[in-house]
């Protein structure tokens, strides 16, 4: 018999929390390829670019996701700023100086 599991008042935020925590950090989305011209390939992160999950999805599920997430795709700029920062760090360490 499985015992039901009750949660303390301290497992969830307060009733004026909800939403503001999920509504106030950006979400972002750097599309890095596609496969068959069927599937996208993509970054996801919350918060900081440079922290991400890669991802696979059909077209119209990526759209739906975007939209659910709130997500914004990088810019050219911050995409090569990304691409950048990972550079300096290839080998393990810091290769790049700035």
């Amino acid at each position: 018999m499985i015992k039901e599991v009750k949660t303390s008042k301290s497992d969830t935020p307060p009733p004026e929390m909800n939403g503001i925590l999920e509504a106030s950090i950006p979400r972002y989305v750097r599309v890095t390829g596609t496969l068959n011209n069927r599937f996208v390939e993509f970054e996801f992160s919350i918060g900081d670019p440079e922290l991400c999950v890669e991802l696979v999805m059909q077209f119209e599920q990526f759209r739906e996701f975007c939209k659910q997430h709130k997500a914004v795709e990088l810019t050219a700029e911050q995409c090569a700023w990304l691409d950048y920062e990972r550079l300096k760090w290839q080998f393990g360490q810091a290769g790049v100086s700035e």
